[in-house]
């Protein structure tokens, strides 16, 4: 079905305390902002999404967890409520919109009987948390984005290996359970490949101020 940038503005926005309740496994944070970094993702893929997490429920604990990938720290998890309010910088409130959104194969790997796909994403997903970035890998992802901006197909030497930008590391949690995201080759999976991507509809989008 993929997701139109007037989502944006169209779907209207609601508590987390309403959305959690359909918050599912492996469902997608998709978000828009302004805040330096984002500004910086959007001018390299020319789109208004610029950031995306993974909800992941914690069942002993009783919270949602956002898997993500940001810049200087590299991977970690946050609660969701934490992810919905402020930047990784610490910006409060939220500068931008955030859309909670579902990729429907996902649906079919939930449902299946054997739970090896599942147990793949999440011990990827976790085991990567920690992670940090050192100069060159900070500047390896920097010169991907100019790849990106210059619509040009990406070095294989300059492909991640532990570093991340945030939609890279979400597509290689769905890559675990045999997800590909549809993209052109050029400059690095993003954002706004993922909301491009036909498999992909918005589910809510959750207020953030």
């Amino acid at each position: 079905m993929a997701i139109s940038d007037d989502v944006l503005t169209k779907l209207p926005p609601e508590d987390l305390e309403t959305i959690s309740r359909q918050i599912r496994d492996g469902d997608l944070l998709l978000c828009s902002a302004n805040d330096p970094f984002s500004r910086l993702i959007g001018w390299s893929t020319k789109s208004p999404w610029t950031h995306i997490g993974l909800a992941y429920r914690w069942p002993s604990l009783k919270r949602i967890m956002a898997f993500e990938c940001v810049q200087h720290i590299g991977v970690r998890a946050v609660p969701i409520e934490r992810f919905i309010s402020q930047t990784s910088s610490g910006t409060k409130p939220y500068p931008g919109k955030i859309i909670l959104a579902r990729h429907e194969t996902f649906a079919d790997r939930r449902k299946a009987e054997d739970p090896g796909p599942m147990k793949r994403l999440a011990d990827f997903a976790v085991d990567k948390i920690g992670d940090k970035f050192s100069n060159a890998e900070i500047l390896k992802i920097a010169m991907r984005i100019v790849v990106g901006r210059l619509n040009r197909h990406m070095p294989r030497s300059l492909g991640p290996d532990d570093e991340f930008i945030c939609s890279e590391y979400v597509a290689r949690c769905f890559a675990k359970i045999d997800i590909q995201i549809l993209w052109d080759g050029l400059g690095f999976i993003a954002p706004a490949d993922f909301a491009r991507d036909p498999k992909v509809q918005a589910v809510a989008r959750f207020r953030t101020r």
